[in-house]
């Protein structure tokens, strides 16, 4: 957003307000169960599965809750974003919808589907080397040359704000399956929807405690938690999990976290991939690693998670096909 948007995280006000201007926008997702998937983790899982919101991950719901909150004017001349892909096309899905230009600087090893996916939706994609060149600094030369509003993909408080509307779902639908007191574990990058959610359920379910889920190796924000400042990552790719593949978190999320979220927990490339295969083999859903993590974490690390229940939140489902198919083929029996 510009340089006058507020950079504190959203208040409750906030995120009901974003949440108003979704209705009748993003989808509402169900909580799913399976015994199968609760026999493995030794207790009741309860799986949110954000893969069948628009544009395939939950990142429609912050894109949407940016876009719609700018002035007319301003919105008129165009949004940009960055992104490895579900910003991107929820960017791309929130402009069209508004009918404004929108440019999207994406890395040039992100997965074709979601590149191409961002380009039929009506943007302008830019690619970028993810390991010589800084995506911020591409989309900040940018916004200034051609006046467009830079809507950043998690350190952004109406971004939040929108992701935040998980939680507030969360709460009403655990409160409906008899669940008072349980972890909910969030697939996190730079923990735009981990710090919403957490928002979210402080205000409104605060027995329900948030956790962030990361891939091994880009753990920067359970690292970041138990050192209690802001740690970064030594590489910015080289794991299945492209989604959530971020540098370090944000200076917006980060304060929300260490207040509201237990410790982080991070998982293997293989558990990402068993997860994918059992989230379709059980709740015949499509999983990208990166969206997966959670579930990964609810099956296998059982002895990290408190409760009688778990609930994970399956961000995304932005894969493609070679990936996918290896996954079944290698866990899927």
């Amino acid at each position: 957003m510009d340089a006058r948007a507020p950079r504190a995280a959203p208040d409750l006000a906030m995120i009901h307000a974003a949440a108003s201007r979704l209705e009748g926008e993003a989808r509402r997702t169900p909580l799913l169960a399976s015994p199968f998937l609760d026999e493995i983790a030794g207790r009741r899982v309860l799986v949110k599965p954000e893969c069948l919101q628009h544009t395939g991950s939950f990142k429609f719901r912050g894109a949407w809750s940016a876009v719609s909150a700018l002035d007319p004017a301003t919105r008129a001349r165009g949004v940009l974003a960055y992104s490895s892909g579900n910003h991107a096309q929820g960017i791309a899905l929130a402009a069209a919808r508004h009918r404004v230009p929108s440019v999207i600087v994406m890395p040039s090893d992100a997965p074709q589907l979601k590149i191409a996916n961002t380009r039929a939706l009506g943007a302008e994609v830019v690619l970028y080397d993810r390991a010589t060149e800084a995506r911020e600094e591409i989309g900040a030369r940018l916004a200034e040359a051609r006046g467009l509003t830079l809507i950043k993909p998690y350190d952004e408080p109406q971004v939040i704000a929108g992701q935040a509307s998980v939680g507030l779902e969360i709460a009403e639908q655990a409160a409906a399956e008899g669940v008072a007191r349980a972890d909910v574990l969030v697939c996190c990058g730079g923990g735009g929807l981990t710090s919403g959610v957490a928002l979210a359920l402080e205000g409104h379910a605060p027995g329900l405690r948030a956790r962030p889920v990361e891939p091994e190796g880009f753990d920067d924000t359970a690292r970041s938690l138990a050192s209690g400042r802001i740690e970064t990552n030594a590489a910015s790719s080289g794991n299945i999990c492209d989604a959530i593949l971020t540098p370090a978190p944000g200076e917006i999320t980060f304060p929300v976290m260490a207040r509201l979220c237990g410790p982080g927990l991070a998982v293997s490339e293989d558990e990402a991939r068993r997860a994918m295969a059992l989230a379709f083999t059980r709740l015949k859903i499509v999983l990208e690693p990166g969206g997966a993590v959670a579930l990964a974490a609810a099956l296998f690390r059982p002895e990290a998670v408190q409760g009688d229940a778990v609930i994970a939140v399956a961000s995304g489902g932005n894969v493609d096909a070679t990936t996918f198919s290896e996954a079944l083929a290698r866990f899927g029996t």
